[in-house]
């Protein structure tokens, strides 16, 4: 098999099963853990609500994309992989071309940081890349062939995870907080889950004790009820619903 077709064969499998294979990450950061120098692991309050805070810098960036985009693009569809009716190329996609996988970056290195590990750190980044690499390849394969010149002009002047300073465009559509919340409030809420988790271990591992850190608990509670609003008012509700969205 040629190694564009291999690249673009292993892009489309990961591309469908990118929702949880991540989560290997997650048990690999607690095996560092029990590793590491668990003194490193003390709790300190802004260092962690640092950590925190990049990993909602990316979903920030998530909700600057998903904001804006028409139905059927930039979709969590998994199971029937890569769907676009359109190309989007204004808004954040005018600066950079996989601006969702940019945010899931840093969603996913905050709890990296938490581990305290500069390895582990070095490890993530390079696992993240080798993996969305291959993802973003089986996508631009798809986006090309479907879309042709027009996607050739648009990624010659947009590079595919770093910014560009200029050369903003104005979003075609306006900014739907219905969409974000209807498709970003899991994304949301799983970070402090995992964020808990990591703390749950932390603590078990310092300790011989499994029990959450109350700061952890003050930080997440929100968060949990925001959730469980927003997935009742989904589930029971047709509020959520944004025609073109």
């Amino acid at each position: 098999m040629a190694l564009v077709h291999e690249f673009e064969k292993s892009g489309n499998w990961l591309f469908r099963r990118r929702s949880w294979l991540p989560l290997i990450l997650v048990a690999a950061g607690i095996i560092e853990m029990f590793l590491t120098n668990r003194q490193a692991l003390i709790f300190n309050l802004r260092e962690e609500l640092v950590f925190l805070g990049v990993s909602l810098l990316g979903e920030a960036i998530r909700v600057l994309t998903v904001g804006y985009v028409p139905v059927n693009t930039s979709g969590r569809n998994t199971v029937t992989g890569q769907i676009a009716d359109e190309l989007n190329v204004s808004g954040i996609y005018s600066i950079v071309r996989h601006p969702l996988y940019v945010g899931n970056f840093f969603m996913w290195l905050g709890p990296v940081l938490f581990v305290r590990s500069i390895t582990f750190t070095g490890f993530f980044i390079l696992v993240y890349w080798l993996y969305y690499e291959r993802i973003m390849f089986a996508e631009e394969q798809f986006l090309r062939r479907k879309f042709g010149e027009i996607y050739d002009k648009w990624s010659e002047n947009v590079q595919a995870v770093i910014p560009r300073l200029g050369g903003y465009l104005k979003p075609s559509l306006r900014f739907s907080v219905k969409n974000v919340l209807k498709r970003e409030y899991n994304s949301f809420v799983n970070i402090f889950i995992i964020f808990i988790l990591l703390d749950l271990f932390r603590n078990y591992f310092l300790t011989d004790s499994i029990f959450l850190t109350l700061e952890w608990i003050y930080i997440s509670l929100p968060a949990g009820v925001l959730w469980l609003v927003i997935r009742i008012v989904y589930k029971r509700t047709g509020w959520l619903e944004v025609k073109g969205r």
